[in-house]
């Protein structure tokens, strides 16, 4: 019968899976449930833990279409470390970079309930490493290193990777227009000095050029204030605070351009 996946935000149902002590009819139907639900969501493979069951069980679809069913699952060594993005169906269209074991070596026993081992290394033993967190109640997400738990975090909070892609930039474009208009005002701010230590002619000259780079500071500040909206809009996950910063950018700039120009008259 084909099963429900457990997902999140629903936690681990155990914190140990229960050992198979006998192979009964409760244990042959999972079995089967486990296999009916790899097939149906075409998944590599399924732990019992993943369709709401305490037993500590493990399926794997192989190649042939056949399935490897690992019973009491335990890894007793392991070799190396890589590092790889990692999905489950755990967490849905979220992937994850994980650190794990290169190479492992895995014991469990079969139908018979016989021990057997096996070796494993790349995407295999990373698959079989990810299946046998479940017996502990874990995810990849306890895997993970404090930067990338913080970027999971906010995948988790989004519900899709794009929300990584979407995150508020530290530098935008729009930028460029408030350093060109300080620059702007560092004139007239020069100008307005300079008018100090000249006669009357000069500083009536010096105000024609004021109001020329006044005028065009304010057009940029208009510029700004638009274009930032709409470059801002292409950042989803964080409009509301850009909407806030693009209006107290743009008031802080007006007031010095007012501020500037007010003695600039006085003086002039």
């Amino acid at each position: 019968m084909i099963k429900e996946i457990v997902t999140y935000p629903t936690p681990p149902s155990v914190q140990y899976a229960i050992d198979v002590r006998v192979l009964d009819e409760e244990i042959e139907t999972l079995l089967q449930d486990l296999k009916d639900t790899i097939k149906a969501n075409s998944l590599e493979a399924l732990a019992a833990f993943q369709i709401g069951s305490y037993y500590n069980i493990v399926v794997i679809a192989k190649e042939d279409g056949e399935f490897l069913e690992l019973i009491n699952p335990r890894v007793i060594g392991h070799k190396g470390r890589v590092t790889t993005v990692e999905k489950t169906a755990y967490f849905p269209n979220l992937s994850a970079n994980v650190t794990r074991y290169e190479t492992i070596s895995l014991v469990y026993q079969d139908r018979d309930l016989k021990q057997r081992s096996l070796k494993a290394d790349g995407a295999f033993s990373i698959l079989l490493q990810r299946k046998v967190d479940y017996t502990f109640g874990s995810t990849f997400l306890n895997k993970l290193n404090k930067e990338e738990r913080k970027q999971f975090q906010k995948k988790l909070e989004f519900g899709s990777d794009l929300a990584i892609s979407e995150l508020c930039p530290t530098t935008f474009k729009r930028d460029y227009i408030i350093k060109l208009i300080n620059i702007i005002m560092i004139i007239m701010a020069i100008l307005l000095l300079a008018s100090l230590f000249v006669d009357e002619p000069l500083s009536k000259e010096f105000w024609h050029y004021q109001s020329y780079l006044a005028l065009s500071a304010f057009s940029l500040n208009i510029i700004y204030f638009f274009y930032a909206q709409y470059e801002g809009k292409r950042f989803t996950s964080c409009t509301s605070c850009q909407i806030g910063n693009i209006i107290g950018t743009a008031t802080i700039s007006l007031i010095k351009l007012s501020v500037i120009m007010i003695f600039s008259y006085l003086i002039m």
